[in-house]
């Protein structure tokens, strides 16, 4: 018998699990991390960032000690998750594979990390995880536990025994585990503050389209306003805030007001961990319309050298973030090389919200090296027009010497 944390949601997987692993007979405490999906779900629903997650949160807690678990723990990370994660991978503009922006990816590492704290807090020398043996998600969280603890045990039910989604629900029925899954929607989901990832039943085939009950974030195209919104992100070292909030609660805002708009939804073919491809919808209206913010305010301050080199170095913090490598010594050195440039990514950014698009149409900062005196074709141009020719004839250079070289070769060859 062991005393085993369980990474705990609440949902289908892991509340089969739950049962499952007291079953066999071990001691097992649920560990729950608040990462800001109740307060996503409730600003959504509500079209407000109020309401009452906690409670919501509670129910999960109590649900877990209902079904035998010896504790149970509701961890509040979400000012963790968006300071140490979220904000982040904004700084490297992270979008796996150029579209997804790592909801779930960044979430792993961090879950992670907190069931290692929690076992070291409660005496457990096994943690567990709902992950199956196809997944992303058990190499991300699998990884974090062994860069932290080592010695820990980790147990993956699922991947020991794989478990097919109506079995699993067989099981729970037999069980009296009470769920929301139907048969008719048999969705896979997950949700945290920086987006929701939808999979399984009829999007397993990449030939049907998503039907709308996939998506609780954003509105369809029917219902979305006619008029666009207006949205100013203000940017510090690389932080936005928005209308006076910064952070969680910022992000539920932004959200709730980008959802309206069908910002954010994504549809994709997508390359796993483990090599294969899996088709995985997301909504991510904050998310989406941040990252655009941020890219055209960095487009603003930084140099062309910067931005070039920071490109292929956003691919691969993206990369690592996905592959489950957050915790490796390159992230973390990225992760210096995005600080210091991020010094100068401060400013403000207007971005239009219409129609499932969030398109940046205003930006300014002090740190701007854009030169309006010389970029204008206007009165009051102050660009050197004749100081082009010198650089046309040392940049072509290479060029010329290409041409005459080809010439000489070509008249030896014929002489």
């Amino acid at each position: 018998m062991s005393k085993i944390v369980l990474a705990y949601s609440g949902g289908l997987d892991t509340s089969v699990l739950l049962k499952k692993l007291i079953l066999e007979g071990n001691d097992v405490i649920a560990m729950t991390a608040d990462l800001g999906e109740s307060d996503a779900s409730t600003a959504l629903s509500t079209g407000s960032a109020s309401g009452d997650p906690a409670a919501e949160l509670e129910l999960v807690r109590e649900k877990a000690i209902a079904l035998g678990a010896c504790d149970a723990v509701v961890i509040d990370a979400r000012e963790r998750f968006v300071s140490e994660y979220a904000y982040c991978a904004l700084r490297a503009n992270a979008k796996y594979e150029g579209i997804y922006p790592l909801s779930a990816a960044l979430s792993r590492p961090l879950i992670g990390a907190l069931l290692v704290e929690t076992a070291h807090a409660m005496g457990a020398d096994t943690v567990a995880h709902g992950c199956t043996g196809k997944g992303n998600d058990q190499v991300r969280i699998e990884l974090a536990v062994r860069a932290l603890d080592p010695s820990l045990k980790v147990r993956a039910p699922l991947r020991e025994h794989p478990l097919s989604r109506p079995d699993a629900m067989a099981f729970a029925a037999e069980h009296a585990i009470p769920l929301k899954h139907t048969a008719e929607k048999p969705y896979s989901i997950d949700a945290n503050l920086w987006g929701r990832s939808i999979e399984a039943g009829i999007l397993e085939d990449p030939w049907n389209a998503p039907p709308e009950d996939v998506y609780a974030w954003t509105a369809s195209p029917q219902r979305r306003p006619a008029e666009p919104d207006e949205v100013v992100v203000t940017f510090e070292g690389g932080v936005p805030s928005f209308d006076g909030d910064r952070g969680p609660a910022m992000i539920a805002k932004l959200n709730v007001l980008a959802g309206r708009h069908g910002v954010g939804r994504i549809d994709l073919v997508e390359d796993r961990v483990i090599g294969m491809k899996s088709r995985e919808v997301y909504e991510a209206p904050a998310a989406v319309a941040l990252v655009a913010a941020h890219q055209a305010l960095e487009r603003l301050v930084l140099t062309r050298d910067e931005l070039r080199f920071k490109a292929a170095c956003d691919q691969k913090y993206a990369e690592l973030t996905y592959d489950g490598l957050w915790m490796s010594p390159l992230r973390t050195a990225l992760d210096a090389f995005n600080a210091t440039s991020a010094q100068r990514v401060s400013g403000e950014v207007r971005v239009r919200l219409h129609q499932g698009n969030a398109t940046v149409v205003g930006i300014r900062s002090p740190f701007a090296l854009y030169d309006e005196t010389l970029a204008t074709y206007g009165q009051g141009d102050a660009f050197d027009h004749h100081a082009a020719d010198g650089f046309i004839r040392l940049h072509g250079l290479p060029l010329d010497l290409v041409a005459r070289t080809g010439k000489r070769s070509l008249a030896m060859d014929t002489a």
